[in-house]
């Protein structure tokens, strides 16, 4: 039995402008139906796990836990990271969590934004994995490479573990092509997954003897943890404390006890819009197509269109995403270079890069119709049972028209429904809370007008989700 503990934490820049700041890779729909986190759980089903541990940010928690409620995942504990501070300090949270909880079983460390095409071969390296990490061994996994990648670190073999691995002998940065086709010539050298099966207390032991600054902090960031609603939030400012660093970095370079699993499943980290073109299936030109999408004497593409008609003719190698608010058209071999694009975006202050026009909260999601100097229109859906904050706004007012179901409208004293094709009016300054009492979703158009429409102009009285 392991312990998954699956990193949720990353922003996924280099798949702008599908992945943003507040929706990263990791909570789309890139393979299929389910996200890559609830993939990445789904992967897991039937080897006897223990309920998972999910570590994800603070502005992510409401969108983790509602894909995770989705796929039917209730048993999981989800880790508020105070702060993004590298691999190592988020798996020492983990490792404290569950030692805390008597949790014994090593634990399955694995980001939440990967793929994995043969999930049998992965089944078989993690029985071996397993078996070193009894041992007292610190488990990552090598990917056997299948062409010359700069774009990964990787790993050197060394002696054999018996049947189920090798020591690791080091680790190797990013190398240059040339360095990249000598490993794959020589059959040595692998690349690092990132996956990882250690057993709590021997990693805890690792981070005392090589990085007992950042275990220290971690400590007390988990002694001083309080439970909120069905997040666990260690304390911020002990956890502040810690050195930012990556396990590698932190344990792995330095430990003699490094061991790894050849892996050969057809592994991606789905890194880049190349790696997903690589990832996903092709049509019988080369081409990877998502949504409404017609495509002539054309080769070689990546086309995600989220809203509209996508049409392209007589191109190759590119990767054209539409999305409501921004297109990127790109030379797909160049993709890795995406980041730097997207911090240039930044810099401009763009709010592109870190919010999506479809905008996730705990009771539901809206979506961003129009907007001009006085005036703002959303459509909003609010899951059945869910309810907004009671709240009241200083300079905006609302007019609510029900599209379908029924809402239960507080206004002041007053509280009362409303149906479909009916609408109310909420003016400035009233203390108001929308409600869906009903067992269908709530979906209503909202009119804002009013001199100021952000939405810091919130003050909420109440609230069941502890937000301020």
């Amino acid at each position: 039995m392991f312990t998954p503990v699956i990193l949720a934490g990353g922003n996924g820049v280099r798949l702008w402008p599908l992945s943003r700041r507040q929706r990263p890779k990791q909570f789309l729909s890139l393979e299929g139906e389910g996200s890559l986190l609830t993939n990445t759980l789904a992967r897991l089903e039937g080897l006897g796990m223990a309920a998972p541990i999910v570590i994800c940010q603070e502005d992510h928690r409401f969108l983790a836990a509602e894909q995770l409620r989705q796929a039917g995942v209730e048993d999981a504990r989800l880790l508020l990271e105070p702060e993004g501070r590298g691999t190592a300090p988020a798996i020492a949270l983990a490792a404290l969590l569950a030692r805390r909880e008597g949790r014994g079983e090593p634990l399955l460390v694995l980001p939440s934004d990967h793929h994995l095409a043969d999930e049998d071969a992965f089944r078989t390296a993690l029985g071996q994995a397993a078996c070193l990490a009894e041992a007292g061994h610190l488990v990552t996994f090598g990917v056997v490479p299948t062409r010359a990648e700069t774009g990964y670190g990787y790993l050197q073999a060394g002696k054999a573990l018996g049947d189920d691995g090798f020591a690791v002998a080091c680790f190797v940065e990013k190398p240059d092509l040339a360095s990249a086709e000598r490993f794959l010539a020589a059959g040595e050298h692998f690349w690092n997954s990132g996956i990882f099966v250690l057993r709590p207390d021997d990693y805890l032991e690792a981070l005392a003897a090589f990085a007992p600054a950042m275990l220290a902090a971690c400590r007390a960031a988990m002694d001083g943890a309080v439970v909120d609603l069905d997040f666990l939030r260690p304390d911020a400012r002990a956890f502040l404390e810690s050195p930012a660093n990556s396990i590698d970095v932190a344990v792995m370079e330095r430990t003699d006890k490094a061991a790894m699993v050849p892996l050969s499943a057809g592994w991606s980290d789905i890194g880049s819009w190349q790696a997903l073109w690589e990832a996903l299936p092709h049509d019988a030109d080369d081409n990877t197509l998502r949504g409404d999408v017609i495509c002539e004497e054309s080769r070689g593409l990546l086309v995600h269109a989220g809203s509209r008609l996508v049409a392209t003719l007589g191109v190759q190698d590119l990767v054209i995403v539409e999305t409501d608010d921004a297109v990127l058209v790109a030379d797909r071999a160049q993709s890795q270079r995406l980041r730097g694009l997207v911090e240039r975006l930044e810099a401009q202050g763009r709010p592109e890069t870190r919010f999506t026009a479809s905008v996730h909260r705990p009771w539901g999601h809206y979506l961003s119709v129009d907007a001009g100097p006085r005036h703002q229109v959303k459509r909003i859906t609010v899951r059945p049972g869910a309810r907004l904050s009671l709240q009241l706004h200083h300079h905006r007012a609302e007019h609510w028209v029900v599209v379908s179901g029924t809402a239960r409208v507080t206004l002041d004293d007053e509280v009362f429904l409303v149906g479909e094709n009916a609408s109310t009016f909420i003016p400035v300054g009233r203390v108001h809370c929308l409600e869906n009492p009903g067992l269908i979703p709530l979906e209503l158009i909202e009119v804002q007008s009013g001199t100021y429409l952000g939405e810091d102009d919130i003050v909420r009285l109440d609230d069941r989700y502890g937000r301020r």
